[in-house]
């Protein structure tokens, strides 16, 4: 007979926990099977990933050729639709640095006008290739600098000459002589002229960072300087004889002066605010300053008031240098003035075609 075998009591432990081990893990998964059922039941329905959209930039490719030889220098490339031309003059310099931007010079046809830096290198596009045209400047200084050379050399001479230096004038006489009041007060009148020019170039006049060539400022420098100093020579020279007229010629001059400063620094804050406000679309207005009402029967009132200062100053000194002088800045401003006046036509011909362009009535 066969006896039965029974179980020890550490096989029973064992089977047991073999058993309730493979019970555990089998709820375990049942479990977490639920769990992620229950997850995605509330997630709702399973989404694709997004798309990623590559926006596509048009790049365009700036030939830059030499306007004499047409010979091509150098290719600007991966030039964005954003740049403007004085980006596009920033990447030339970093290829060839010995032109640096403001004395670049940039045309889209050989004999065409250049391009304003402002200038968008989308709106040039025709192809992917733009083709320009390049011409050295050469040096280049701001209009700032060039203003203010221009006007500090004036102020500075005349002044040397009225405190008649021993090696100008012969200290003998100059210390005989009695000065003419008219003497002092033209030293006060030219030096309060260009006093408010240097003082608008600094704080009025804005000129967006323009260039102009060297040449240019020497010229004029040359112009004013030698000018200066051939009117302070002998309005300051100890036998210089005051105006005809006395007393009263001097007055009604220095006063009419004074007018034309005043008309002439208030006309240009107009000017300033305006172009500051950007309504660059209508034609400068007067306003309630009586200074301004100029514009009622000029376009370019500026340029009355220069000329009405250095007339008065001619008849407040009656000196030949100071009338050859304001003959010569009657022609400038007349030139200047024609031009200015017809670009106001062209844009503004209704506001415009009734004024003269700087004498009322005449011219």
């Amino acid at each position: 007979m066969h006896r039965r075998h029974k179980p020890s009591a550490s096989e029973h432990k064992r089977d047991f926990a073999a058993h309730g081990g493979a019970l555990s893990v089998s709820h375990n998964e049942t479990r977490s099977f639920f769990n992620f059922s229950q997850l995605v039941l509330s997630a709702g329905h399973l989404r694709s990933p997004p798309v990623l959209k590559h926006s596509k930039v048009t790049y365009f490719e700036v030939e830059i050729l030499d306007m004499q030889s047409k010979k091509q220098i150098c290719i600007v490339d991966k030039v964005p639709p954003s740049y403007t031309l004085l980006d596009v003059k920033h990447k030339f310099h970093k290829a060839c640095p010995q032109w640096y931007p403001s004395r670049v010079g940039l045309q889209l046809e050989r004999n065409g006008p250049y391009l304003k830096d402002s200038i968008s290198i989308q709106s040039l596009a025709v192809s992917s290739i733009i083709t320009l045209y390049f011409t050295d400047l050469g040096q280049q200084v701001s209009w700032t600098t060039f203003f203010l050379t221009e006007y500090t050399g004036p102020l500075l001479i005349y002044l040397l000459f009225y405190i008649r230096l021993s090696t100008i004038y012969d200290q003998v006489e100059s210390t005989k002589n009695f000065r003419h009041p008219v003497v002092h007060l033209a030293c006060f009148c030219h030096c309060l002229h260009y006093t408010r020019h240097l003082l608008e170039t600094l704080f009025v006049h804005k000129f967006s960072g323009g260039h102009t060539p060297l040449k240019n400022m020497i010229k004029g420098c040359a112009f004013y300087w030698g000018f200066t100093s051939w009117i302070a020579y002998y309005i300051n020279h100890p036998r210089y004889t005051p105006p005809s007229f006395g007393h009263r010629q001097v007055s009604f001059a220095a006063l009419a002066f004074l007018i034309c400063e005043a008309g002439n620094h208030f006309i240009n804050v107009a000017l300033a605010q305006q172009n500051h406000s950007g309504s660059k679309a209508c034609f400068p207005s007067p306003t309630y300053n009586p200074f301004t009402w100029l514009f009622f029967l000029v376009s370019c009132p500026n340029y009355t008031y220069e000329v009405g200062s250095w007339i008065s100053f001619t008849v407040m000194t009656q000196t030949l240098p100071v009338g050859i002088f304001a003959f010569l800045m009657v022609i400038q401003m007349s030139l200047w003035a024609r031009k200015k006046h017809k670009l106001y036509l062209k844009r503004f011909y209704p506001a415009v075609r009734r004024k003269a362009a700087m004498i009322p009535i005449i011219f």
